[in-house]
């Protein structure tokens, strides 16, 4: 196999060095097509080396931790690249003889033969090995006509044409047991950059990816001849106006007590001024111009510090921290003010350090942000928190924890 894979890549680079602008048309068409099938037929050499290479446990036995590992740093793959590649050898291998031959002769595609593999394994699981094996011969036959992607549709099908008595029956099958994997599967992920900005990623069932396409395709459209904006673009201003939409309908639920608001604070002097830059209840820094347009926006709630108080102290008469209030706690606190803790404001409840059933008020000097499991852990443990003398809370531990019972404070949010 070496020395026959050693002329193999004699011939390719001499084809390689070739002048192939002196070919004809019509020879340029048929050399296409022969260098298009032998990448395939190597392919099926290479899944095979994997698969074996894979089942003797060399990558262990050099060392590696996986084979996928060994393939990453033997052929600088990606690992995930490695990793389909090792678990594709494996089902060629093992339930799709039959699609590697049509891989080795060049029949079918690397992305063909993998559509034709999931969909034969799922045939044999659902009407046996026989039906299985007729399906394989009509799958390669469309693989000469369509592409993977159409391919797939079509396979959804394939009973129809191989064992029509129990397709529907199938079919209803494979869309519940598909139903159940969007559900399990679905995920939305915001990873926060470092400059403040999100990072969205996720998995959204058919439902949900409808709903989306509805409410934010009518929104992603130029907004005129001279709009500049790229598509992504315009998909992240669509959303930004979604989620505008949303705080104006007053419906959402609320966070610790408080109406869903984007809450600015700035100073009274800057924002009249045209000069002061703000910061949202996140920490995020905002431009001054940004800051004066969002305090326009009926969705904004905006947070002037310096200008006109509003009574933060409303005794006895409300138990919840709401309003005001809490936009004062927020801003203080900057989430959970445990030590140690990075939860945000809006994980956030506001807990009494006295009590309100023991006589302790509603105000900003009897409250304290904790996130809800140290909300839990307060009431359950034997800390004590009070208020230094800079007004901020300090959290005093348990004799046992700390003979000597130093308070202890959250250094973790930012401080202004």
């Amino acid at each position: 196999m070496i020395d026959e894979l050693a002329q193999a890549r004699g011939a390719v680079a001499a084809s390689a060095a070739a002048p192939v602008w002196a070919l004809a048309e019509h020879d340029l068409v048929a050399a296409l097509d022969a260098a298009h099938r032998l990448e395939q037929q190597l392919a099926a050499v290479k899944l095979a080396l994997v698969r074996e290479l894979d089942g003797r446990g060399t990558a262990q036995a050099q060392g590696a931790s996986s084979t996928a590992v060994w393939l990453r740093d033997r052929l600088r793959l990606s690992v995930p690249a490695a990793r389909r590649l090792v678990e594709f050898a494996s089902t060629l291998d093992t339930g799709a003889p039959e699609v590697r031959q049509a891989l080795a002769d060049g029949d079918v595609t690397l992305e063909q033969a993998r559509v034709i593999a999931d969909t034969v394994d799922n045939v044999r699981a659902t009407a046996g090995t026989e039906v299985a094996g007729r399906a394989v011969g009509v799958l390669v036959d469309w693989a000469g006509q369509f592409d993977p992607t159409l391919l797939r549709k079509l396979a959804t099908r394939i009973l129809d044409h191989v064992a029509p008595e129990i397709a529907d029956a199938a079919a209803k099958a494979a869309l519940d047991a598909e139903a159940r994997r969007a559900t399990r599967d679905r995920h939305l992920t915001l990873s926060e950059l470092t400059d403040g900005r999100l990072r969205l990623s996720g998995t959204l069932d058919a439902e949900t990816a409808g709903l989306l396409r509805t409410a934010i395709d009518p929104l992603t459209a130029p907004s005129g001849q001279d709009d500049q904006r790229s598509p992504g673009q315009r998909r992240h201003d669509a959303l930004a106006d979604l989620c505008r939409l949303a705080l104006r309908t007053g419906e959402l639920p609320e966070h610790g007590g408080d109406p869903a608001q984007l809450v600015v604070t700035t100073s009274f002097d800057g924002l009249v001024r045209q000069l002061g830059a703000g910061t949202l209840d996140t920490g995020l820094a905002l431009t001054a111009e940004t800051v004066r347009r969002l305090a326009c926006d009926a969705a904004i709630l905006p947070t002037v510090l310096g200008g006109t108080s509003q009574t933060l102290d409303v005794g006895r008469q409300r138990r919840l921290v709401t309003g005001p209030l809490r936009r004062a706690l927020v801003l203080r606190d900057r989430g959970c003010a445990f030590p140690g803790c990075d939860r945000p404001p809006r994980w956030c409840d506001a807990h009494h350090i006295r009590h309100w059933a023991d006589g302790g008020d509603t105000s900003l000097h009897n409250a304290v942000l904790l996130c809800g499991h140290h909300h839990r852990h307060i009431h359950q443990g034997e800390w004590a928190i009070r208020l230094s003398a800079d007004s901020h809370p300090e959290f005093v531990p348990p004799a046992w924890l700390d003979p000597e019972q130093v308070p202890r404070r959250n250094h973790y949010h930012r401080r202004t």
